[in-house]
């Protein structure tokens, strides 16, 4: 019996892009359950004991002859994917920058691009605690960097590791493709536009809806 693959997310989340991306340009059949995390379907009752305990997505249900389970945490999940695929590097060294670049996502990039975005796009700033609207200023401090780092890196390459989109690519385009939507200015980052647009020339690429 073949897995049968759910995601469980908010289309609005660059997260959740993230695995449908990377299914689709994998040719995976990838079903999906919408949440609104505005309205705290994801904190009930129900999606804390069956799907993430975490109260959070994306979530990545796999199941099997053995029955299902449940894969939190966006990279992991296209990493579970991706597994032996052109998406993973072979070359030890190759594979290992891939994850560099997936971790630099999450700690320099996600925490200010993402969450800019969704304060400013989807809550709005009137909307913010003082205590949010306080770390506006260094946020974007820090995702101006890492755009800046980014944009730096790609004007060298034509992909985050050489010449063939990885997961590293999708890791990143998820949330820099819409990254003005958070204040930031894309236009800034020539490299980083050409590199946009060679993510959205791939097969099987599918946009963010």
């Amino acid at each position: 019996m073949a897995e049968a693959l759910t995601l469980h997310e908010d289309p609005r989340s660059g997260n959740c892009y993230k695995i449908k991306l990377t299914a689709a340009l994998l040719g995976l059949p990838l079903a999906t359950r919408a949440y609104d995390i505005m309205q705290g379907e994801t904190r009930t009752p129900e999606f804390l004991a069956t799907v993430n305990a975490n109260g959070r997505i994306p979530v990545l249900q796999i199941d099997a002859s053995e029955g299902a389970r449940f894969l939190p945490e966006s990279n992991a999940a296209c990493w579970y994917l991706a597994h032996r695929s052109a998406l993973v590097p072979q070359e030890r060294f190759a594979q290992a920058d891939m994850l560099r670049w997936m971790f630099f996502e999450q700690y320099n990039h996600e925490p200010n691009v993402a969450t800019l975005r969704f304060w400013r796009h989807f809550v709005g700033e009137a909307n913010l605690s003082e205590q949010q609207r306080g770390q506006i200023t260094a946020k974007h401090l820090a995702g101006c960097a890492a755009l800046d780092l980014m944009n730096r890196h790609l004007a060298q390459s034509a992909f985050f590791c050489g010449d063939t989109l990885s997961l590293a690519d999708i890791a990143l385009f998820a949330y820099t493709h819409v990254a003005d939507e958070g204040g930031f200015a894309l236009g800034d980052h020539p490299h980083i536009l050409a590199w946009i647009a060679r993510v959205q020339a791939a097969p099987g690429f599918v946009p963010m809806q």
